[in-house]
C-alpha cells in the first residue's frame, strides 16, 4: 500500500505498519472486528489526521450549503469536518460497526447508511453537489461500477474529490521487498498486508493499478480530470510530529484527484 517512507512513519506515529501477507486469508477488509482500533489509531496520527483529511478539505475548498456524499465515511472524522464547514453531508460504508462509532461523532440525526461502494447506492440520479472518496477506491478490483454509480448521483458539474494509495509509493515498496517479478507496476495485481492497530492484526486486501489505468478509469466513467495532488503534511504537523518531518518534510504515500462530471 505504502512507500518506506510511510512504512517509517507508521512505525513512529502510531499508524499500522503493513507487511505482505501469504496465503489466501479466510476474511480480510473486515473493518467491524477492529472499528474501534482502527478510529483511535486515524483520529490524531500523522498520516491520516494530519496528511490526508487536511488534504481532501484543501481540496474541496469552500462547500457551505453543498450537498456532500462521504463514501466509505468509517467512523465520520471527514463527513464531520465537512459538516463543520457548512456542507450538508450524507454517508455511506461498507461496515456497520463503523457506521456505529459515526452515529456517535455525528449524532442519531446524521444521513448514514450500510451499502458497497461497488453495488448499486441508495440515492436518486443527480443529488449531490460532490462526492469524496477517502482511501477506498483501491479496495476494488474493478473501479468502473463504482465511478458509473458515483457519476450517476453527483449533479452536472458535480465532483468526485478522491485519495487513493500512491502507484509510486505502492511500487517502491514492493521493490524494496524484492518483489518487483511479482508485482509489475504496469499491471492491476492485489497484495494482502497485516495491520496492527492497538494490540489487534487485521488482513487487508488491496489493489495497485498504474497511474494511466486509474486515468482510464475516471475518464471512461465520465468524469474530468481538474487536479492531480501530492501534498504536503499540514503545517501543524511540524510541530506534532517534529523528528518524522525533519527526516522527511515530503513523502510519497497518497495520490489525490478532483474529477469533473462532465
Amino acid at each position: 500500500m505504502i512507500s518506506n517512507e510511510r512504512q517509517e512513519h507508521a512505525r513512529s506515529d502510531g499508524l499500522t505498519s503493513p507487511s505482505a501477507v501469504t496465503g489466501d486469508p479466510p476474511k480480510v477488509n473486515d473493518y467491524n472486528s477492529f472499528a474501534e482500533a482502527y478510529t483511535a489509531e486515524n483520529e490524531a496520527n500523522l498520516i491520516n489526521a494530519y496528511y490526508e483529511r487536511p488534504a481532501m478539505l484543501a481540496l474541496a475548498g469552500d462547500v457551505a450549503d453543498r450537498r456532500i456524499l462521504d463514501a466509505g465515511c468509517g467512523s465520520g472524522p471527514l463527513f464531520a469536518a465537512l459538516r463543520d464547514r457548512g456542507a450538508i453531508v450524507s454517508g455511506f460504508d461498507a461496515s456497520a460497526g463503523m457506521l456505529e462509532l459515526a452515529r456517535r461523532r455525528l449524532g442519531d440525526g446524521a444521513d448514514l447508511q450500510v451499502a458497497d461502494l461497488g453495488g448499486p447506492l441508495p440515492y436518486s440520479d443527480d443529488t449531490f453537489d460532490d462526492v469524496v472518496a477517502s482511501l477506498v477506491l483501491h479496495y476494488l478490483e474493478d473501479w468502473g461500477p463504482a465511478l458509473a454509480e458515483l457519476r450517476r448521483i453527483l449533479k452536472p458539474g458535480g465532483r468526485l474529490i478522491a485519495s487513493v494509495d500512491h502507484p509510486f509509493a505502492s511500487n517502491l515498496m514492493h521493490r524494496q521487498a524484492g518483489r518487483e517479478a511479482e508485482y509489475n507496476y504496469f499491471d492491476t495485481t492485489n497484495w494482502t498486508e497485516e495491520w496492527i492497530m492497538g494490540g489487534q492484526t487485521a488482513l487487508m486486501s488491496i489493489w495497485h493499478r498504474p497511474l494511466h489505468a486509474m486515468i482510464e478509469a475516471f475518464t471512461g466513467a465520465g468524469f474530468r480530470i481538474t487536479i492531480i495532488s501530492e501534498p504536503e503534511p499540514d503545517p501543524a504537523a511540524r510541530e506534532l510530529f517534529p523528528d518524522s518531518i525533519a527526516a522527511k518534510p515530503r513523502f510519497l504515500c497518497f495520490l489525490f484527484f478532483v474529477l469533473q462530471a462532465d
